[in-house]
């Protein structure tokens, strides 16, 4: 009989619908406790909702679309008052999201004595690994560790610090996307003798999926032939510095002057639109609904460039996906986008607040074809290397023998 593997994770999330992909592959058996609601068919055997952290509170249906006639216009009023409350939302979690632990971590407690697994996996710290903090000892916890778990989430507060180091007080094993994030993990409490694995966190590269991507239809997404396209994937978060991604632009656009940006999974949000109204490049930017997996890597195939910006990170596995596509990368001078990217080899590193090093790295790489296409070749062999499917495959299927056996 094969092994039961209980997950907990955002249900929603790409990357917990590719873990589970993976571990189809392998033949385990699959539960899944979600820490947010899920609407989406999901391919496990028990599927459970925990909504720690109150994430079941505001949760939006999305409206986004490619036909911009069907979008709603937004009032100023709520824009801004979106645009505010974010930060402070984010705050009330880490002050108040602790306190639903308790009585989550017993119906936990309650589901895993039911369906009896083998193993839990949490694939992230807060709230995840934090939920799974409790369940009986005899029962191996391993924890993914996401790339802003301990630089952001870990040290908001006293009570969000202390809950982290419980974490890796009680993992049995930890995985990461880059080997900073092992480091910072034994200097949170993980035992340096316990195992850990460092594997793309969205579970690797599907290279025939996303060459096959090359032909997908991009519906109304419109695109100027002949022209420098830039794309940056990372939408609005809290950790990536989009005001310096939108200041860039008229900086960039007194050299490339039909330069063409876009920005998946930033359509509808004030923030963006607020920075193309004040700048007023809304002719060169194309703000996008959050999309399929295919038509993001159809589109990272016919830009030159892609951006990431981000003060917080492991490894982005749209970073990963973009280099695969042939992309050119630019992202923010961080230690663990250094263990991809070499300056000057196979992308730029910059400091993340400053538009004008932003505006001079696109322009560079955009006027320096041999250095793109270089940089293409070497990044497809990297990755192939490193992070393409079958191999990640292999190194979790190790890895989770060593608490399976």
């Amino acid at each position: 009989m094969s092994k039961h593997i209980l997950l907990i994770a955002d249900g929603r999330s790409a990357i917990t619908t590719r873990w589970i992909d993976l571990l189809n592959f392998l033949g385990y058996r699959i539960s899944l406790v979600s820490t947010y609601p899920v609407n989406s068919e999901i391919k496990v055997d028990k599927l459970f909702v925990l909504p720690v952290a109150f994430s079941d509170a505001g949760e939006e249906k999305n409206k986004n679309s490619l036909n911009k006639k069907s979008q709603q216009p937004t009032t100023n009023w709520k824009k801004k008052l979106i645009q505010n409350a974010r930060p402070l939302m984010m705050r009330i979690r880490y002050l108040l999201g602790p306190s639903t632990l308790p009585n989550y971590q017993h119906q936990l407690t309650t589901i895993i004595s039911e369906i009896k697994p083998n193993l839990v996996h949490a694939l992230r710290i807060p709230y995840e690994g934090m939920l799974a903090s409790t369940i009986p000892l005899e029962i191996p916890l391993l924890v993914s560790i996401w790339g802003n778990d301990f630089t952001l989430h870990a040290d908001a507060n006293r009570t969000m610090h202390d809950l982290t180091k419980k974490v890796m007080h009680r993992a049995d094993g930890v995985l990461a996307d880059v080997h900073r994030d092992i480091q910072l993990a034994h200097k949170w409490g993980l035992d340096e003798n316990k195992p850990t694995v460092v594997v793309p966190g969205g579970g690797g590269i599907l290279f025939e999926e996303i060459e096959l991507s090359k032909q997908i239809n991009i519906g109304e997404i419109e695109i100027p032939s002949n022209v420098p396209v830039i794309i940056n994937p990372r939408g609005i978060r809290a950790y990536a510095r989009s005001d310096i991604f939108f200041k860039s632009i008229p900086l960039v656009l007194q050299n490339l002057t039909d330069a063409i940006f876009l920005c998946p999974g930033m359509q509808g949000k004030p923030e963006a639109q607020k920075w193309i109204d004040h700048l007023k490049i809304s002719d060169h930017v194309r703000l996008l609904p959050n999309l399929p997996q295919e038509v993001l890597w159809s589109l990272f195939h016919k830009s030159h460039i892609s951006v990431s910006i981000t003060t917080h990170d492991g490894t982005p596995n749209t970073l990963l996906e973009s280099m695969a596509c042939g992309c050119f990368p630019i992202a923010g001078d961080i230690n663990s986008l250094r263990e991809w990217i070499t300056p000057g080899i196979n992308g730029f590193l910059i400091e993340p607040g400053n538009p004008q090093d932003l505006a001079d790295a696109i322009i560079a790489a955009t006027q320096n074809a041999g250095l793109r296409k270089k940089a293409a070749i070497f990044n497809g062999n990297l990755i192939k290397a490193k992070a393409e499917v079958g191999i990640v495959r292999n190194q979790v299927a190790r890895f989770y023998e060593k608490f399976l056996q």
